[in-house]
């Protein structure tokens, strides 16, 4: 028990550094999107934190895969390079128990991040649509001043509502330009789309007018409803929307968007034991060699792993990809290397003494 709790004790603190630095990493290059979003008008500032604290779970589930493989080859690569390792199989210590000492902490990983991808990360996901959805009613109604000629979607369109209702949802006596048109309604009022997100101005009780360049001559249109497209769906929103289904709901479904978000979010699950099994035999160095002497080669390989399983899911919803292979493929094939790089030396080792 000492020496698992050794081994703990160095694999937690490599964890929670590698972890911190690569949420900051994430996070950051987040807050700058969403920064840029609020600045372009597209969500409102005040819920920027609370987005980043919402996808806080969807971080989590990617990074501590990684955080652990990167944690196992510091730590252990370290234990090796100044001959702990060394001292301990002397000691009678094997491989074989090394790999059981290092499972009780990959499991507990898998099961935090087994919760953030089966349920806290779909929760996370329906709350921000919620937020999303209450901003795309109030964007461009938020900006208006009653009284006033404001232009809009890069000065394209002009504005101008007599008044607005106290939650800002409905303009009285609208007057908008937009290209060669003239709309002119007694109300307005913003819909939005349940099926595409998308955004749109509806116009009670008014005339259109419409004009080409060059000419006096005027088309004139009566309307008691008028729709004008104010904005398509954000592709955050698109993301979210397939996102945000429960666990639950995805099981037995036929749609390939769905099929391929059940696999994604049982995938998270599945890396950790995976990369757990590649990085133990890869965190083992010659103490010539120093501690990162396979640092590079392992990252690679990691990178290499999640990108396919990034590419595989794209073609899994595109229906370019038979479900029941899916994403399991990518898993047996590293589970294999794995294995290989456990039993593949040992055998070796075994031939050679052997030979003598």
């Amino acid at each position: 028990m000492i020496i698992f709790r050794y081994l703990a004790r160095e694999l937690a603190g490599s964890l929670f550094a590698v972890t911190i630095v690569l949420l900051m990493i994430l996070m950051s290059g987040r807050l700058i999107r969403q920064l840029a979003a609020a600045a372009a008008g597209e969500v409102s500032l005040d819920i920027v934190f609370f987005t980043l604290v919402l996808r806080l779970p969807s971080f989590l589930e990617m990074i501590l895969p990684l955080a652990l493989f990167i944690a196992i080859l510091l730590a252990y690569g370290r234990l090796y390079a100044e001959n702990e390792m060394t001292v301990l199989t002397a000691t009678g210590f094997s491989n074989r128990k090394l790999l059981l000492y290092t499972a009780g902490p990959a499991a507990a990983i898998a099961l935090v991040v087994g919760s953030f991808s089966l349920y806290l990360s779909p929760w996370g996901a329906q709350q921000m649509e919620g937020l999303y959805k209450k901003q795309a009613q109030l964007t461009e109604f938020e900006l208006l001043a009653p009284g006033r000629f404001q232009s809009m979607k890069g000065g394209s369109r002009t504005t101008y509502a007599e008044s607005l209702s106290d939650d800002k949802t409905q303009m009285n006596n609208v007057f908008i330009t937009d290209g060669n048109s003239i709309l002119l309604a007694k109300r307005g009022t913003q819909y939005v789309s349940d099926e595409t997100g998308s955004r749109y101005l509806e116009l009670h009780d008014g005339k259109r007018y419409d004009w080409t360049p060059g000419s006096l001559a005027f088309q004139t249109l009566d309307f008691e409803l008028y729709g004008v497209k104010i904005a398509d769906e954000l592709e955050e929103r698109k993301k979210l929307r397939k996102e945000a289904v429960p666990t639950l709901d995805l099981f037995g479904s036929d749609d390939p968007k769905h099929q391929a978000q059940l696999q994604w979010r049982v995938s998270m699950v599945l890396m950790v034991p995976i990369v757990m099994l590649l990085a133990v035999p890869l965190s083992k160095v010659n103490p010539r060699q120093g501690r990162f002497a396979r640092l590079f080669p392992a990252i690679v390989l990691f990178m290499v792993y999640i990108s396919l399983l990034i590419a595989m899911k794209g073609m899994l919803e595109k229906g370019q990809l038979n479900p029941t292979i899916g994403l399991w493929g990518l898993h047996a094939v590293y589970l294999v290397i794995a294995m290989g790089l456990l039993v593949v030396p040992e055998w070796r080792r075994r031939l050679k003494v052997k030979s003598l």
